[in-house]
């Protein structure tokens, strides 16, 4: 797309949303406000004061840029470099995981065993934790909160500790780079996981905006989808304090699957949790 500087923003909007729209993609419109709001460098409340204002040539070449990259299924928050997740905006970029609103099905979980959270100090260790999404969501919501986010990936950890700065809880948390299984340092009261769990046969077939751009190494859970399981239950039943809670994303079928091999290693499953949409979300266990 070519966007004419003597247009107007909404002009250019709409009609980068059509060229969004026939090359399959959802929520087009949607997609082109928050594209142009970030490249003309405003809030989406003053981008709708300035719709009959002339894009300009150099807001209009970066919305350009934007929509292309849209348009080669490219998510918008990759796009911007940032997410929002439950009351923060959390960098991202290539080597993590694009954060999704039904991991916060896992924070509203943690929330609700834990009622007292303004005057309760709990530690908190995040396995596999990406951008630092749930780690810094908890950390939001627990002020006395301290936390441990472990991942494999020295890029993901590396964006972790960045939001955690931004953030202001890198005196309360950090991130280590370390493989789960050689992890041993344990008395947590909370766990929290959103591990891989795709099958791996299944990744080609996911939207492009997930099997293109996330790394394969956040989204591959195995032939079956559940080796980060297998790892996970043995290790969070040592590592938990006494009356600990582990909270384990899941993937829509996996809620009689994970719940077996959580009790295989000793756990109690106390609930399967369901997302917004009905599905299956997150499973919590104790010791």
């Amino acid at each position: 797309m070519d966007t004419r500087p003597d247009e107007t923003i909404a002009d250019a909007i709409r009609r980068a949303a059509r060229m969004l729209a026939d090359s399959g993609i959802k929520d087009a419109l949607r997609d082109c406000r928050l594209l142009a709001a970030a490249a003309l460098g405003v809030e989406q409340a003053a981008l709708i004061a300035r719709e009959t204002d002339r894009i300009g040539q150099s807001a209009g070449v970066t919305f350009s840029v934007f929509v292309k990259r849209r348009i080669n299924r490219e998510p918008v928050s990759r796009i911007l470099g940032y997410r929002g997740f439950w009351k923060e905006e959390l960098l991202i970029g290539a080597g993590v995981l694009d954060p999704r609103a039904d991991t916060e099905t896992l924070i509203e979980a943690v929330l609700d065993y834990a009622p007292d959270r303004l005057k309760s100090a709990p530690t908190i260790l995040d396995l596999g934790s990406g951008s630092g999404a749930i780690l810094c969501a908890l950390l939001g919501e627990f002020p006395k909160a301290t936390g441990l986010g472990l991942d494999i990936s020295p890029a993901a950890c590396a964006i972790a500790r960045r939001n955690l700065e931004r953030l202001k809880f890198a005196d309360r948390a950090a991130i280590r780079e370390c493989d789960w299984a050689a992890f041993n340092q344990g008395n947590w009261n909370f766990i929290v996981s959103n591990p891989p769990y795709i099958e791996s046969g299944e990744i080609a077939a996911l939207d492009p905006e997930v099997s293109q751009w996330d790394p394969a190494l956040a989204l591959d859970g195995g032939l079956d989808g559940l080796d980060a399981y297998r790892t996970l239950a043995p290790l969070v039943s040592s590592l938990l304090a006494p009356e600990g809670l582990v909270f384990l994303e899941i993937g829509f079928n996996q809620s009689k699957t994970v719940p077996h091999i959580l009790n295989i290693a000793g756990l109690t499953v106390k609930e399967v949790r369901r997302d917004l949409g009905g599905n299956p979300r997150v499973v919590i266990a104790a010791a």
